[in-house]
């Protein structure tokens, strides 16, 4: 299975493949987070060669509690895309759907959990990027609160929406994965679904049997309240103009070897003024205002990850990433704790992706109501 899947220039998981001590849980690490003595490319030709002295906080704490580095795992170029089709390292395969994208930019890990080469992986999500591969592989992935997992030693795209956070194949394990990450974490205990009340959101534009299936998993909870939840228009020259920052001497300096992708998006970046950068922040803040009011009386906001299942292979991020990061970006713009897990098949018999998102600092509650919902979609 190992070699099927990594086989050839475009079926990439890991960049750099190690064996993981044993005793370990197999560890897939983002190549985005700093790796003592091992390559971190951050996806890009520019690092390819580049070999940190010291390890991420996040990736030492996961060592320190009994997680085995597997392999550094392939990703969107500098994170900064959606579906994981590096043109330096390798496009990622999808091990449910050849010839579909494994979404991104945490798209190695959803890849490499999926295909049973680790059992837990690290990612980083700044617009979606570890609900979206976690929606497309038909895994589970959490972005925590804003903060609650240190981002030191992992190259930033958006700093103030940057979040780093557990995949694995179920909920308990993206539990067990934070208590290691972010001290002082406990896990809650599960819920009854017929308590918690919950507001769906977001049905009106997904397909049909996607829709079906949200609402199929949504039900399952007690009182439900149809939310209008507006999405985050006139943030994201803020996003921009902060990846802009984070890149704007390196692409100065190093332009050429950027990969047309990033480029393109790097240009429409570097034209956000500062004047329109202030402007969108505080659109942020009353869009987490709005979100804050429309969330009272409600314990759970329940959505789609993604609207459709995971698109063909060769679209590009361009053309698909509007619509891919649509439902995943608030969560990114409010900071608020939010949980992607499978909840049944779609179309073309592929998962799709029910989205739990919670109130900042309310991590526990979503992960217990996610581990509730899980083994009600799944009874043994």
């Amino acid at each position: 299975l190992r070699h099927a899947l990594t086989v050839g220039p475009t079926d990439a998981i890991f960049v750099t493949e190690l064996t993981a001590p044993a005793g370990t849980t197999p560890l897939a690490v983002k190549d985005l987070f700093d790796t003592a003595g091992i390559r971190t490319t951050y996806g890009s030709a520019i690092f390819a060669d580049h070999v940190p002295e010291a390890s991420a906080t996040a990736v030492s704490r996961l060592e320190a509690a009994g997680y085995g580095n597997a392999g550094k795992a392939n990703l969107h170029e500098f994170a900064w895309g959606i579906t994981s089709e590096n043109d330096h390292f390798g496009w990622v395969p999808n091990p449910l759907a050849p010839g579909r994208i494994p979404g991104g930019s945490s798209g190695g890990c959803a890849a490499a959990l999926a295909a049973g080469l680790a059992d837990a992986a690290l990612g980083t999500d700044s617009g979606g990027s570890i609900r979206l591969p976690a929606a497309c592989c038909g895994i589970v992935g959490f972005k925590p609160s804003f903060g609650l997992v240190p981002l030191d030693g992992c190259w930033p795209l958006a700093p103030s929406f940057d979040h780093a956070g557990p995949m694995a194949r179920d909920v308990a394990a993206c539990e067990r994965m934070l208590a290691a990450l972010a001290p002082g974490f406990a896990p809650a205990a599960a819920p009854d679904l017929a308590d918690l009340r919950v507001g769906v959101a977001w049905l009106a534009g997904a397909d049909p049997l996607v829709r079906a299936r949200v609402e199929d998993a949504a039900g399952r909870f007690g009182a439900l309240t149809p939310l209008e939840v507006p999405l985050p228009g006139g943030t994201y020259p803020l996003f921009s103009r902060e990846a802009a920052d984070t890149h704007r001497e390196l692409f100065a300096r190093r332009r050429a070897d950027y990969g047309p992708n990033v480029t393109t998006k790097l240009e429409r970046a570097m034209s956000v003024t500062a004047e329109e950068a202030l402007a969108a922040a505080r659109a942020r803040e009353r869009y987490r205002e709005q979100v804050a009011e429309l969330m009272e009386g409600i314990d759970l906001l329940v959505a789609p990850t993604l609207e459709m299942v995971a698109p063909p292979s060769g679209l590009g991020d361009l053309v698909l990433r509007e619509r891919m990061i649509k439902l995943t970006y608030p969560a990114n713009a409010t900071g608020a704790p939010a949980l992607a897990l499978p909840c049944g098949t779609a179309e073309d018999g592929l998962p799709a992706s029910v989205q739990l998102i919670g109130r900042v600092g309310e991590d526990a509650a979503v992960l217990a109501a996610g581990r509730a919902l899980e083994a009600s979609l799944n009874p043994r």
